[in-house]
């Protein structure tokens, strides 16, 4: 009895060990992200599935956070991939030298206005995310305020402390309004158009998100956010309807890059790979109206089918050399309405 006892003991420890050992072998990919929380899951699942010897360790905050975080880390880098971060904010490290240029399998296909334009690219774009107004019926009836079709009509006396948006030091969104804004009616106008708005503005919030989530629990009547966050309120059953400036929609893309000194480098790759597939950009898909791989972008609920031709002309490079000029004029001027952090 007794050996039979010891054989039983032996064969659960060698399988407690291989499982150990297993487990060990697991490489743990460090990625760092500025993706909804809601999307982490399923794209998650998806690559892991598709790569079952790698764990994906996300590190998540909103845009501006992560970019600063990965800037203050240059000297000593944790990250071994950034993903689903701006690619105005990938310009920055790669201007940094922070980025491993990697061409992954089926770059091809990716559209060129989606990628960086090196070869092989320090950077390449998964999805477009741009402005939308989120506009609350119930509460702007209660209170007369006509729906808004433009920007500009943002700063009519009658929305006075009804508007929220995202900070744009925090927020890639928030830093996409302004830029576009600027790039859109030129630096003098653009300020102008500021200090118009900011009349109107309750408060700059700390996330893109937050503003349409404001508007749609009828915090306030205008929340100025994004499209993805708009449509989840609304299939929600929150009571908005989504606007889409007539003048033209901020807009960035959500990228992916290899962060330099990885010594992950063939885990790295292969979440590069799989995240302009197919399977991802069908994710991606149901998430946003354009991926990076146009042929596979699927229509989306609110969302205009002109919605591509609304985008402003977008120059990252500009954008990403006058980030911290812009912020800084910003802050200036409007940094007495930011939320508390």
């Amino acid at each position: 009895m007794k050996s039979h006892w010891f054989k039983a003991a032996t064969v659960l420890a060698g399988l407690t060990f291989a499982a150990g050992a297993a487990l060990a072998q697991k490489t743990q990919l460090t990625v760092y992200t500025a993706l909804e929380t809601d999307q982490l899951k399923a794209y998650q699942a998806a690559f892991e599935k598709a790569n079952p010897n790698i764990e994906i360790v996300w590190v998540r905050d909103s845009t501006g956070i992560v970019t600063a975080k990965l800037l203050a880390e240059k000297a000593n880098p944790k990250a071994d991939v950034v993903m689903g971060v701006a690619a105005t904010s990938m310009a920055i490290f790669d201007a940094e030298g922070m980025l491993v240029s990697y061409a992954p399998a089926g770059l091809s296909r990716i559209a060129p206005q989606y990628r960086d334009p090196k070869n092989p690219p320090a950077w390449v774009g998964m999805d477009v995310w741009g402005a939308t107004i989120c506009f609350n019926t119930v509460e702007a009836a209660k209170r007369g305020i006509p729906k808004p079709e433009t920007w500009k009509d943002l700063t009519k006396p009658i929305y006075k402390g009804q508007v929220v948006m995202p900070h744009p030091a925090s927020s890639g969104t928030g830093f996409f309004d302004v830029s576009a804004w600027l790039q859109l009616w030129g630096e003098k106008d653009g300020w102008a158009y500021m200090d118009a708005l900011h009349e109107n503005i309750a408060q700059y919030m700390h996330s893109g998100s937050r503003p349409c989530a404001a508007a749609a629990n009828g915090e306030y009547v205008v929340g100025i956010s994004f499209e993805y966050r708009a449509n989840r309120e609304k299939a929600q059953g929150k009571p908005i309807d989504l606007v889409f400036s007539k003048e033209g929609l901020g807009w960035d893309l959500e990228a992916i890059a290899i962060h330099k000194g990885t010594k992950n480098m063939d885990a790295a790759k292969k979440l590069l790979d799989w995240s302009i597939s197919d399977e991802a950009m069908g994710l991606y898909a149901k998430n946003f109206a354009i991926v990076a791989v146009p042929a596979l972008s699927q229509p989306l609920p609110n969302v205009p089918a002109d919605y591509a031709s609304r985008l402003v002309k977008n120059d990252f490079a500009w954008a990403a050399k006058n980030r911290d000029r812009i912020l800084a004029e910003w802050s200036k001027r409007y940094e007495s309405k930011a939320a508390p952090k």
